[in-house]
Formats: structure tokens, sequence, C-alpha cells
């Protein structure tokens, strides 16, 4: 199964961030919340320290917008992943340009459309 990361994590059941987080963890996958809000997510703590090492990510998903993201920039290229989703509203030509020039692939997708069809 694939460790993700989910960046934008919320404890708010009605954001895609939740959902996320409770359909990778229905299908069987790791799931590291990371976000700005000290909460818990699916039994999960969300992560909120920046220079908190995970090892062994394979995706980062994301959902926090572009103008939101330049803060992370060094976070997910130090978490080298394989992969990272850019879901519906945070497409970022600058942040992908960064992955490729670090060997991640760089998806445009949705991460719950992915698990729904068996493409994860």
């Amino acid at each position: 199964m694939k460790k993700t990361v989910v960046l934008g994590a919320s404890d708010n059941p009605s954001r895609y961030s939740y959902k996320a987080i409770n359909r990778l963890k229905q299908h069987g996958h790791e799931v590291v919340p990371v976000g700005i809000k000290n909460a818990t997510v699916e039994g999960l703590q969300i992560i909120t320290d920046k220079t908190q090492k995970v090892d062994d990510v394979d995706t980062v998903t994301l959902y926090v917008g572009p103008q939101n993201q330049p803060v992370w920039y060094d976070y997910i290229i130090g978490l080298k992943p394989k992969r990272i989703i850019f879901n519906p509203g945070t497409e970022n030509r600058e942040l992908e340009q960064l992955a490729e020039d670090n060997g991640i692939e760089a998806l445009h997708h949705c991460t719950l459309v992915m698990l729904a069809s068996s493409t994860y």
C-alpha cells in the first residue's frame, strides 16, 4: 500500500482532505495528515511541524491552494515522494517544476476519483 501525506488535512468532515483521509484508510493505505490545525482526523494526529520527518512517502496529495503552497515547498520536496497529486484547485506550475526537477511525478487528478476507479 502507498504511504500518503495528505497536505492540508482538516478535521472538518465536509472538507475533501477529510474525505480523502477516510477513503485512503478504507483502501488500506497508510495516511499521514499534515496541516496547520492541531487536531485529530480518523484517529490520526495532524502534523503541524514542518520539521517532523516522514520516511518512505509514496504520494503527497495536495489540498492547499497554490497561494498557500510556497511555504510548503521545502517540506514537500524534502519528503522525497514518488509523486504529487494536484487535486482540483491546487494546480501550481512552479511546484510542478520543482517536483519534476527533483524526479517527482506531478499528476493533475483527484485522489477521491482515483481511489473510486482503482487507479490510485
